[in-house]
């Protein structure tokens, strides 16, 4: 439970931090309080949708990948529509912005992989070491 919570939160910082950015390139100067708490209503659902497919086994990466992008994309064009985010945002930027956070926390997640599996290679070593 404690991941969730740390995905929702990074996936939130992450999508309000591209937005702010989206907004100062189109000097768009106003952010409502309500579109906040509909990002983080979408991020929410999209995090538990994507824990409810790593329950799935797939058997191919990159099918799981493309499944998760469209999962998130079906969210965020939901929302969109449900919240009128179109008026104010074109959809391919909730698109790019999707991919862009995924793709990041993809890079996230095997970059601490790889330290992990550093890390226990190591400790592997260090106990054959002492058992030699």
């Amino acid at each position: 439970m404690k991941k969730i919570v740390i995905y929702i939160m990074f996936i939130n910082g992450a999508a309000l931090v591209i937005l702010a950015g989206f907004f100062a390139f189109f000097k768009i100067e106003t952010i409502f309080t309500e579109t906040i708490f509909q990002i983080f209503g979408a991020n929410t659902v999209i995090i538990a949708g994507l824990h409810l497919l790593k329950k799935l086994e797939i058997q191919y990466l990159i099918l799981e990948y493309l499944i998760d992008i469209c999962y998130i994309i079906a969210v965020l064009v939901t929302f969109g529509l449900i919240f009128d985010w179109y008026s104010s945002i074109p959809v391919w930027v909730l698109v790019v912005m999707a991919i862009a956070i995924y793709m990041l926390a993809i890079i996230l997640s095997i970059t601490k992989i790889n330290k992990e599996t550093k890390e226990i290679n190591e400790l592997l070593q260090k106990r054959k070491e002492k058992q030699d």
